[in-house]
C-alpha cells in the first residue's frame, strides 16, 4: 500500500506504519502525518527527547531519529514481503513508496520456534519480516564513511535484529552500522523438486536475503554517508558462518570488500547436498499433508500452508527438527560447491578478512542444553562425570581412530577440571578452534590478508539466569555485548553492563573493526598490535583480547595452548 505525498504546501506528509505479523502486508496506512522539513521534533524515548530526520532512498523517504548523537533508521524493508505466492522464492525488491515511511522501531522478527535458551525468541510465524536498520554518525560527513553489515547469530534458525544497537560502533568507530534480519530455518533454507525446478534460485533463501540487503546498501547508502565501495561483511556464530558462504557465493561478488567472521569462518562446516536437502524436503511436504509429487500442485500446497504449521515442523523450543537441513545446502548456483574445496582452490571472493572465537565457546552450548533440563519447573541439572565419559567415547572422536577416546581422555582428565562441564567444553572448544578456526585461517592466509584473534574474557556478563554449576567463562556470543551494549538475547535474557574494565576492551575492539573497515587493517596501518596471521615459527600471529591487555601469540603457541596437533591429528583420516 502506499501513504499520501508529502502536501504540497510542503507542511507534511502521511506517516506510514508496519502492521501486525502475519498479515502479510509490509506497511499501512496511517492518519497522523509528520512534519516534513527534514528535520522535525520525534517522539520522547525513555525521557529523551529525539530528533527526527527524513531520508530519501530509491525506494522512497524514511523518518529516522537521532538518539545520543547517532541517527538511527529502524525497521526499514529492503524487500517485498515473502508472503503468500512469495514464500519460497527469491527476494523482489521493494516496491517502492509514496509519503514517508516511518522507521522508528524495530520490525518483528522472523518466524521462529528454537530459541537457543534465552539466545533468541520470542517463538512467532511471522513471514513479514525482511527489513534492515541504519546506524549513522553523520548524514552528511566530508567524505564517505565505511559501512559495516552486520548478520544476526542463532543457527539460521533463531535471533533477530532488536537488541543490536550499533550505536557504539557507528559513534566511536565513525562508521553506518547496518544490521538485518533474514529468513530463517525451513523459511529460509528448504529444497524441494517442486520448487527447485521451477527457474529460480532456490534452497538458499536466507541467503539471498542477505545478498538483497547488500544490494540496497549498493542503490541507497550514500543516502546515509556511507561509502558503498567500502562495505564490510560480518556476523556472528551462524551469521559468521553466512559470511563465509558469501564469500564462496559468486553472487555476492562485488557487494561486499571485507569480511569479519565472529565465532568463526570454519573450514570444515558441513553443508547439505542437494539431493539430500530435497529428499528432506519432501519429508516435510509429506508431513505437512501436501503429498510426495514434485509438480506444481504440490508447491501451491507448500505455498499456501500456514505459517504455523511450517514452524510446528521446524522444531520445538529446544530443539530443531529432522525436516531442518542445518541450514545451508550446496545448491550450485548461490553455493556452487563445499567452501573448503572453493577455498583451496581459490575460488572465492578475495578481500581481508577478521577471524577468530571465543576462548570458551562451547560452554554456551553447555549451557543450552542444561537450560532445557528444567521441566516442570524442576532444578536445571548441570553435566555430569557419566555424560561427559560417554561424550568423549561415543560422540567426538571419530570410531575410525583406535584408542583416540582414551587419548582425549589422557590429554584432558576429569581430574584437571574443576568440573565436567569445563573439562567437556575444553575438550568441544580446543578441537573447534583448531579443527575450523586455526585450520581456515591456514588456507586462506596465502590468499588474502587474514587476521586471527581468540577472545579472552572469561569474566564477560551472561544474559542467561545462574544455574548450579555452570561457569560460562569466555563462551560463545559473550563477545557480542563487547560491540553492542547491552546485547542480551532475546526478550527473556538479562541485560548486564559492562565493568569499566571491559568498557576499555569494548573501546579497543570497536577501534579494530572501524580501523579494519575502514583500511582493510585493524592497526589502520602496520602490524601491532593486531599481527596479520602466519605461520611463520617466530613471529606472532595471534591478538588474544582479554582485560589485562592486548597480547599475542605465534601460531605454535596458539597451537600448543590448545592442542592443536593431537586435534589435526585425529579429524583427518592418515
Amino acid at each position: 500500500m502506499r501513504a499520501r505525498g508529502p502536501n504540497p504546501h510542503g507542511s507534511s506528509a502521511c506517516k506510514v506504519r508496519k502492521t501486525t505479523p502475519g498479515i502479510g502486508l509490509a506497511v499501512a496506512l496511517a492518519t497522523a502525518c509528520a512534519s516534513w522539513s527534514g528535520v522535525a521534533a520525534g517522539p520522547d524515548r525513555g525521557g529523551e527527547k529525539k530528533i527526527s530526520l527524513v531520508v530519501e532512498t530509491k525506494e522512497g523517504r524514511i523518518q529516522g531519529f537521532i538518539s545520543s548523537g547517532v541517527t538511527k533508521f529502524l525497521g526499514i524493508p529492503y524487500a517485498e514481503p515473502p508472503v503468500g505466492n512469495l514464500r519460497w522464492l527469491p527476494p523482489r525488491d521493494r516496491t517502492p513508496w509514496t509519503g514517508v515511511l516511518e522507521a522508528t522501531e524495530f520490525a518483528p522478527i522472523c518466524a521462529q520456534t528454537t530459541t537457543l535458551g534465552v539466545f533468541a525468541g520470542p517463538r512467532n510465524n511471522n513471514e513479514d519480516c525482511l527489513y534492515l536498520n541504519v546506524f549513522t554518525p553523520d548524514l552528511k560527513p566530508a567524505a564517505p564513511l565505511p559501512v559495516i553489515v552486520y548478520i544476526h547469530g542463532g543457527g539460521n534458525y533463531a535471533g533477530g535484529t532488536p537488541g543490536y544497537d550499533g550505536s557504539k560502533l557507528a559513534s566511536q568507530g565513525k562508521v553506518i552500522v547496518v544490521t538485518l534480519a533474514y529468513r530463517l530455518n525451513l523459511m529460509g533454507f528448504l529444497a524441494h523438486p517442486a520448487l527447485d525446478t521451477e527457474g529460480h534460485l532456490f534452497a538458499n533463501y536466507g541467503v539471498l536475503d542477505q545478498q538483497a540487503a547488500l544490494k540496497w546498501v549498493q542503490r541507497n547508502i550514500g543516502r546515509f554517508g556511507g561509502d558503498k565501495n567500502n562495505v564490510t561483511l560480518g556476523g556472528q556464530s551462524s551469521g559468521a558462518i553466512d559470511t563465509m558462504i558469501n564469500l564462496v557465493s559468486p553472487l555476492a561478488a562485488g557487494l561486499f570488500h571485507r569480511a569479519i567472521c565472529q565465532s568463526l569462518c570454519p573450514a570444515t562446516y558441513p553443508l547439505v547436498t542437494k539431493a539430500a536437502a530435497e529428499t528432506i524436503g519432501i519429508a516435510f511436504a509429506e508431513a505437512a499433508g501436501c503429498g510426495s509429487g514434485t509438480g506444481p500442485d504440490t508447491a501451491e500446497c507448500l505455498r499456501n500452508l500456514p505459517a504455523a504449521k511450517v514452524e510446528e515442523l521446524a522444531g520445538t523450543a529446544s530443539a530443531t527438527s529432522k525436516f531442518t537441513t542445518s541450514g545451508i545446502i550446496v545448491d550450485g548456483q548461490i553455493i556452487p560447491d563445499r567452501p573448503i574445496a572453493l577455498f583451496k582452490s581459490g575460488q572465492f571472493n578475495r578481500v581481508p578478512l577478521m577471524n577468530g572465537g571465543t576462548k570458551d565457546e562451547v560452554n554456551f552450548n553447555l549451557a543450552v542444553t542444561e537450560y532445557w533440563t528444567n521441566t516442570e519447573n524442576g532444578l536445571r541439572t548441570p553435566p555430569t562425570a557419566e555424560q561427559y565419559l560417554n561424550y568423549v567415547n561415543t560422540v567426538h572422536v571419530p570410531p575410525a581412530y583406535s584408542g583416540a577416546a582414551a587419548k582425549v581422555l589422557a590429554l584432558y582428565p576429569l581430574s584437571a577440571f574443576k568440573s565436567p562441564q569445563l573439562a567437556w567444553g575444553r575438550v568441544a572448544t580446543d578441537s573447534r578452534l583448531c579443527t575450523s578456526l586455526r585450520a581456515m585461517n591456514k588456507i586462506l592466509a596465502p590468499h588474502i590478508p587474514v587476521y586471527a584473534y581468540e577472545f579472552a574474557d572469561r569474566t564477560a556478563p551472561s544474559y542467561s539466569p545462574d544455574m548450579p554449576g555452570m561457569e560460562l567463562q569466555a563462551y560463545h556470543t559473550s563477545d557480542i555485548q563487547y560491540l553492542f551494549p547491552l546485547w542480551h538475547g532475546g526478550p527473556s535474557g538479562i541485560q548486564r553492563p559492562l565493568s569499566s574494565q571491559q568498557t576499555k576492551l569494548s573501546d579497543q575492539i570497536v577501534s579494530a573493526w572501524a580501523k579494519f573497515a575502514r583500511t582493510g587493517n585493524p592497526n589502520g596501518s602496520g602490524n601491532s598490535p593486531w599481527p596479520r596471521y602466519t605461520t611463520g615459527a617466530e613471529a606472532p600471529a595471534w591478538l588474544i583480547q582479554d582485560l589485562s591487555d592486548l597480547s599475542r601469540l605465534t601460531d605454535a603457541q596458539f597451537s600448543a595452548l590448545h592442542h592443536c596437533d593431537f586435534w589435526d591429528a585425529v579429524s583427518t583420516p592418515p
